[in-house]
């Protein structure tokens, strides 16, 4: 039985997967108005992408505007640095980003913070405890946008998180084949009958778009619906994402 976890009034881990939108303006008035058309949106959680907003390298000012951002959106909000390497935006210092994190978790307003797994391991535990006394869960991840490891190799980063410490374990992958597709499900399913934790799994592009939308069956607890700009490939339109889950839904 995997556990759940709880943020407000959603839990993951359980029934349908919760639906997440991505917000990723770049300027403090851009993310507001973002904020507020998500709160609309049927979705049930918001990440705030702070590698696209211009004073990210500020983390007072990343800190000031988390509490903002989560008054427009009335929801559990997701904070996230994706680094160069991962996919994000701007390259940045790991000092700058433990920083950044650090001043988020002891003076902002967050309920989930996004970290990677293959960051440095002492500053990776000193967050998750910090997050952890704050009461704040942690999203470990790990993302490939070039390809699809083997089904073990994704079981193992995915135990890696666990083992770690994380309250979600996420990882998204690039598939080039049908047979990629099938390897993250298979992989997500595996996970899935073992693990402890709730897991969020992708396969990446148009290609992998049917993993986006069977978590369900497979195991993925959430997965990321696109507002307006989407902040990966092949995430779905927030508009027609709950209508695809609720016709793929198991019984009850």
């Amino acid at each position: 039985m995997t556990a759940t976890v709880t943020v407000g009034n959603v839990t993951l881990g359980e029934g349908r997967p919760k639906i997440i939108v991505p917000i990723v303006g770049k300027t403090e008035a851009e993310i507001l108005e973002a904020a507020v058309q998500a709160r609309d949106l049927d979705c049930d959680l918001i990440e705030w992408r702070i590698d696209f907003f211009e004073k990210v390298e500020e983390p007072s000012q990343v800190a000031v505007l988390s509490h903002k951002v989560k008054e427009a959106i009335q929801k559990p909000l997701l904070v996230t640095f994706r680094t160069k390497k991962e996919g994000g935006e701007l390259e940045l210092s790991d000092q700058a980003y433990f920083d950044i994190y650090a001043e988020l978790l002891k003076t902002g307003a967050v309920d989930l913070l996004d970290v990677e797994l293959f960051m440095p391991e002492q500053p990776v535990q000193e967050t998750i405890e910090l997050a952890h006394q704050k009461g704040v869960k942690i999203v470990m991840c790990n993302h490939d946008f070039d390809a699809t490891p083997s089904q073990e190799e994704i079981v193992r980063r995915l135990s890696l998180m666990e083992e770690k410490n994380a309250d979600i374990c996420k990882i998204a992958v690039m598939p080039n084949s049908n047979q990629d597709v099938l390897t993250l499900l298979q992989a997500t399913a595996e996970m899935k009958s073992k693990a402890t934790r709730p897991l969020i799994t992708m396969s990446m592009g148009a290609l992998g778009m049917v993993s986006r939308v069977s978590g369900e069956v497979f195991g993925s607890s959430a997965t990321f619906g696109a507002a307006k700009k989407a902040s990966a490939p092949g995430q779905v339109p927030v508009s027609v994402l709950r209508d695809m889950l609720e016709n793929l839904k198991l019984n009850g």
